[in-house]
């Protein structure tokens, strides 16, 4: 057998572990000499098929640590308008939300100027830790005026699309949204949350959704696992 013909073999043996589920998201592989054996090749064989897999986005390499399996990466199709629920669920995966914090309170003044409302206005914060499949992706923050939702001060919340709670208990569909990203560090309570150590990196979103004709409706705060969410844009050059 030639190595072209033994690392092709590997690599299709290595795809279908990993199509099947034997190595999980986020998973480390065996070091590079047990798995050789298991697949009764060379470690040089061996790299060949593991360097493909890692061109193909299938795969990491860490020098330390060996090799990984991504974990899954969640990212909105450029220019399109998702909620997280739909984002994952075009995935194929279980979206799920833990309430953690739902009440009224009265409005900053920076809250106030992006709803268009009195300052110390009514507003309902929802805070709740997403998921995905079980694994904690996002920590998100939202702030609602109360003359527009307040519905959704007493609603069960719980694995629940917000936009879709908007339509169905107050009637109001969210059409677009502003959106800033920056990257930041995990402080303690986060990294607890969100299952990363402390210091690792974090994408922090920060949106204002508004209905057709312009009027604003929410203020997002979210903050995302670094390697579990990617951000998608189109950008256009103005003749």
């Amino acid at each position: 057998m030639t190595a072209g013909t033994a690392s092709t073999q590997a690599y299709e043996s290595l795809t279908r572990d990993l199509v099947v589920g034997r190595y999980a998201p986020g998973s480390r592989l065996p070091g590079e000499r047990d798995l050789a054996v298991q697949l009764g090749v060379s470690r040089a064989t061996l790299r060949l098929a593991l360097s493909r897999l890692e061109s193909e986005g299938t795969l990491q390499r860490s020098a330390q640590r060996g090799w990984f399996v991504p974990t899954q990466v969640l990212g909105e199709p450029p220019s399109t308008l998702q909620s997280f629920t739909e984002m994952a669920r075009s995935r194929g995966l279980r979206p799920t939300a833990r309430v953690m914090r739902q009440e009224g309170r009265p409005a900053s003044m920076d809250e106030a100027t992006k709803l268009r409302i009195a300052p110390a206005a009514p507003v309902i914060e929802i805070d709740r830790l997403r998921g995905m499949d079980g694994t904690p992706v996002c920590f998100d923050v939202v702030v609602l005026p109360e003359n527009r939702a307040a519905a959704l001060a007493t609603a069960d919340l719980t694995d629940a699309s917000l936009y879709d709670a908007l339509r169905r208990h107050c009637g109001i569909e969210v059409h677009r949204s502003t959106y800033t990203l920056m990257a930041e560090s995990a402080d303690a309570e986060l990294a607890r949350l969100l299952g990363i150590t402390p210091g690792a990196p974090v994408l922090v979103g920060d949106e204002v959704a508004y209905t057709a004709d312009g009027t604003p409706v929410l203020i997002g705060h979210n903050k995302y696992r670094g390697d579990a969410y990617r951000f998608e844009a189109d950008l256009f050059r103005h003749a």
